[in-house]
Parts: C-alpha cells; structure tokens; sequence
C-alpha cells in the first residue's frame, strides 16, 4: 500500500523545492518507487517532481477542489508508487482566513488525507530558537500532525547541535540537517522558478541533491514516517473539467507548458485523445482534432518566434473557424493582437481575440478566482461555475471589443467584474482552471457536446 508524507514550511522561501526535491532524487536512488505531488496551484514544481521520479506530479487543493475530487486526485497520485511525497506551497497554515478545511491551506490537506508532515526550518540566523517555532507548529492545530523536523540552511555541526538539541527536548525528532550549499539554488524568474524542461544539467542536480540528502538527512527515519493516506471510497472517477472535444490538439513546448496533470487525466478518463503539437516549432493544431487547447506558460519570452510562426498563426485561424480554441492566461495572450514584451518590443499574435499585453510595465495578478461563463464555450456551458487561480505580470494594454468571457470574484467571494474575451467559437482568459463546481453538475455539458457532464463520474476502467 502506498505511504505518504508532506513536506512543509513556515514560510514560503524556506527551502521546501530543494528539499524535495534532494528526497525525491535520494529515495529514486534507493530503488524507491516514489511519487511527487503539490498542494496549491502551482505548475513548476510538479514538473521538476516528474523530471526527478519519472513519475506525473498532481496538484492538490483544498479551494478549488471539491471534496470528491480532491479525494480521487488524491487517490491518482497514490497509484503505480510506495511512496508519495507531497509538498507544500507557502507556509503550512496559509490560505484564505476561511472556510475551515477547504481555505486552500497544507494544512487542510494534510489533515484532511492524514498526511504526516515533514517541517523544513531554515534556521540561518538562529539557534535554539528554532525549537519555538517547531513547538508553535506542533501544537496549532490537532489534525496536523508534525512527524519532524529537517534543519535548512545549517552553517556549522555545532550550529546544528544547538538547534537539534532545543527541538528534539520538545518531543520532536530531528530528522536531518541540511547544510548550505550555494550550488543547489534554483534558477528564478518572475513566476517562480525556470521550468524543469528548461533546465540545463538537471540530471547532474538530482546527483549532487540525492548525495546531500545521503549525507545530511536520515532517510530510514523519513520513511518510517508514512503512513498510508486517508481517501475517501471512490467507486466511479471524478473529472474535474468536461474535455473541450473528442480529439483535442495540445499546444505543449516551452511556450505553452502549464496544464494540470490532473485535468488531462480526466480528459483521457472521459475517453478524449490528447494531440500535443508546437507553435514554437511553427506546428498548428492536427486538422483531425475538433478543439484546440493554448495553456499558460512564458509566451514573452518566445514573442519574436512566435511572431515569426506563420503557419501556426494561419492553422490556427484556419482550426478556429469551425472549432473551439480556448486559450488560458500565456494561451489568451497569444491569442490576441500583439504582446509587448519587458524590453518594450510589440510583437504580432494571432489576432484571433482583439487585446493586447504587456510586460513592460509589470504589475502582478494573484489569487484564487471563481468564474461563471456569460456564454458557451469551449470550457463549459453559460452559468457553469470554475474554480481555479490567477498569477500573471501581464497587463491588458488595450481591451479589444470582445465579449467578455466570465464574470469573476476572488476567493471570498467578492467581485472582480468580467474577465477573458470571446469571438465565434475563440474563447480565452488569465484564469488557470482547476475544477468545475459539482453544482452545475446537472446542466453542464463540454461545448462540443461530448456527453460529460462537469465533475462527471465515469466508470474507473475508462
């Protein structure tokens, strides 16, 4: 039976990616057949999680996930592994201020699935008062249970010592203390880090991670701490998005690389094919599929080829005119008249929508957003209700005159007015989907009329 644990933080910025990532590659090693996930929204961890095991990393959340979903996700990544290490996005207890179980928070998920978390604490400048922190962390919340602790960023033996010294006089087993090492950072960029498929010497970065975790971490004792994880029965799967066709052609290259495992897991589950093809290669969607999908991902940084693609751009409008095409935030900015990138250059896009973007003057969106469509599209019916996120620099520099897509609120609920555009059958947005509402579950079908209801429940052997 598959075990599972969560890697944690008390804050974003505390060394939880690297530290993962160093028991992912060490546990492969091994000969362990472990399996990455990660709570929250984000799509480059997983990636890295995939790059590392070999395995597909999903994402977890408490927000925008409805019970039964989270729990089939859950049920997913368990599968085809013995171990399944979750990590955690931000600081364990962060998320919205409610509602209680669902606020998008670690926590939620690893008291919900009974998780046994792993608490990294960069302890750079500090010593014994680390052991506060532990202690706060143990005790907050009942249902969370902390398993131990892994010491980050430790200057010295001695400095490690007095830490371990204060935490473990709490109860809390120290499970290891990882030293400093300038060489396993991770490149940045504006939305976090460079992507895993972007990553020059990665091979060599698990081997240098896998040996720091041999040397630093105690990998027999990490392991005795999972536990089997607590999923609910599922009888039929759950799809969290209807797919948009029964043939659906994929953008996918470094431009357009943010889809969520899960949600084109449904789509296979639901009995759609996938068609992966590349703008950046100036490939346009296969003639033979009956929708086109663009996903998110750092289409500024590839705006002059994508500009010079011309026979993506005339396949493209040529697909567009008697099949959906829907585009997700990197996606919807393609798709409209130009993008500006940092350095001030406009560049032409599709055109198929009428805005314009730009980065040259950067102001960050971020948050969980809800969506309910103002018309038929490719991802859902009028009056279907999404749930998912916003993280983009972008700024809409010229709004077109299309019809708006969806009106938005923020995760409390509050309005953020209309979002996205949409022309014939081109639809598009900044909003990243995660899931549909299982209320709508009655009256939501994919445009294209495949019979799949939103949050429909198919047979397990589909």
């Amino acid at each position: 039976m598959t075990r599972g644990l969560m890697i944690a933080a008390p804050r974003s910025g505390g060394g939880k990616t690297t530290l993962t990532l160093a028991l992912l590659a060490a546990l492969r090693r091994r000969g362990v057949a472990v399996r990455g996930a990660k709570t929250g929204p984000d799509y480059i961890d997983p990636a890295f999680h995939e790059a590392l095991t070999g395995r597909s990393s999903l994402n977890l959340d408490s927000w925008a996930m409805p019970p039964a979903l989270l729990d089939d996700v859950m049920a997913q990544a368990s599968t085809a592994c013995e171990i399944l290490v979750t990590e955690a996005s931000m600081g364990l207890f962060d998320g919205l201020m409610e509602p209680r179980g669902a606020r998008g928070a670690p926590a939620d998920i690893a008291a919900r699935l009974g998780l046994p978390v792993v608490l990294v604490l960069d302890i750079s400048g500090q010593g014994q008062s680390a052991a506060a922190t532990a202690l706060g962390f143990a005790t907050l919340d009942p249902a969370v249970r902390i398993a131990g602790v892994i010491l980050n960023r430790v200057g010295s033996p001695r400095h490690a010592a007095m830490a371990t010294q204060a935490i473990t006089a709490t109860g809390i087993p120290v499970l290891g203390a990882f030293g400093r090492d300038t060489q396993l950072q991770m490149p940045e960029r504006h939305l976090g880090l460079v992507q895993a498929r972007e990553h020059g010497g990665l091979d060599e970065l698990a081997d240098r991670l896998a040996t720091q975790a041999e040397r630093d971490l105690d990998l027999d004792a990490i392991l005795a701490c999972a536990l089997p994880p607590r999923i609910a029965p599922m009888v039929p799967a759950v799809i969290a998005l209807p797919p948009p066709g029964q043939r659906i052609a994929v953008a996918n290259d470094a431009a357009f690389s943010f889809l969520y495992a899960h949600i084109m897991s449904g789509w296979r589950r639901a009995g759609a094919e996938i068609h992966f093809f590349s703008p950046l290669n100036d490939e346009g969607p296969d003639e033979g599929c009956d929708a086109c999908w663009l996903p998110g991902g750092y289409p500024e940084l590839h705006a002059g080829r994508l500009a010079a693609a011309g026979h993506f751009r005339h396949a493209l409008a040529r697909f567009a005119r008697t099949r959906p095409v829907h585009g997700e935030c990197g996606g919807f900015m393609v798709l409209g008249e130009s993008l500006t990138d940092k350095a001030g250059v406009t560049h032409r896009m599709t055109g198929l929508l009428g805005h314009a973007t730009s980065f040259a003057t950067r102001r960050m969106n971020l948050g969980y957003r809800s969506a309910t469509l103002r018309h038929d599209c490719a991802i859902g019916r009028a009056g279907t209700v999404l749930r998912g996120h916003e993280f983009h620099y972008a700024t809409v520099t010229s709004p077109g005159s299309d019809a708006p897509l969806a009106e938005m609120r923020d995760g409390y609920g509050d309005p953020r007015g209309t979002g996205g555009g949409l022309r014939g059958l081109v639809s598009g947005t900044f909003f990243h989907v995660l899931s549909t509402l299982p209320a709508m579950q009655a009256d939501t079908t994919c445009a294209t009329d495949i019979p799949v209801p939103a949050m429909a429940q198919v047979s397990a052997q589909t």
